[in-house]
C-alpha cells in the first residue's frame, strides 16, 4: 500500500520539476543572434512546450518578430512582426523593471526596418539596460556585453 503512494509521489515531483524548468537562455540567444529560420522554428516549438511564463512569452515575441523577416509578402511580414511585438510589449508592460525584456526590445528595435517604426524606445531601453545591468546573472551580462561590441546604441563602456 505504501509503495504505490511513494511511486505516485515520486512521479508527481518529477512532473512538477520538469514543468518548471527554466528556459535555456544561452540556446535562446544563440538562435536569436543567428537568425536562421529553421532554428527559430525549432526554438519556437520548444518554447511552446514550456509552461507559460513571462519569460516564455517575451522570448516567443522576440523570435516571432525575428521570424517576420523570413515571411513572404509585406502584409504577412508586418502581421507576423506585430504579433511578436504584442507578446513582448505585454510582458514589458507587466514587468517594466525587467532588464532582460528591455534588452530584447532594444535588440529588436535596433535591427527592425525603419518602415515598421519600431524604434521609439531605443534610448529608454538603453537606460533601463544600463541601470539594471549590475543586478543580472553572469551569463546574461556576458550576452549583453557581447551584443554591445557591435551595437550602435549600447556600448561596452555604458555597462558597469
Amino acid at each position: 500500500m505504501r509503495m504505490p503512494a511513494l511511486i505516485c509521489l515520486a512521479l508527481l515531483f518529477t512532473f512538477a520539476a520538469s514543468a518548471f524548468r527554466p528556459v535555456d537562455k544561452q540556446a535562446f540567444y544563440k538562435v536569436l543572434e543567428a537568425g536562421d529560420e529553421s532554428r527559430i522554428d525549432e526554438m519556437v516549438a520548444e518554447l511552446e512546450k514550456e509552461s507559460s511564463s513571462a519569460t516564455v512569452k517575451a522570448y516567443m515575441g522576440a523570435l516571432i518578430m525575428k521570424k517576420a523577416g523570413f515571411v513572404k509578402g509585406a502584409s504577412a511580414k508586418v502581421k507576423t512582426f506585430k504579433k511578436g511585438a504584442q507578446l513582448l510589449e505585454d510582458e514589458i508592460k507587466n514587468n517594466p523593471g525587467n532588464t532582460e525584456y528591455r534588452f530584447l526590445r532594444l535588440t529588436i528595435q535596433e535591427h527592425a526596418p525603419g518602415i515598421l517604426k519600431y524604434n521609439k524606445q531605443l534610448e529608454e531601453d538603453k537606460a533601463a539596460v544600463v541601470k539594471g545591468y549590475s543586478g543580472l546573472e553572469p551569463a546574461l551580462k556576458t550576452i549583453i556585453r557581447d551584443y554591445a561590441r557591435d551595437s550602435r546604441v549600447l556600448k561596452k563602456e555604458d555597462l558597469k
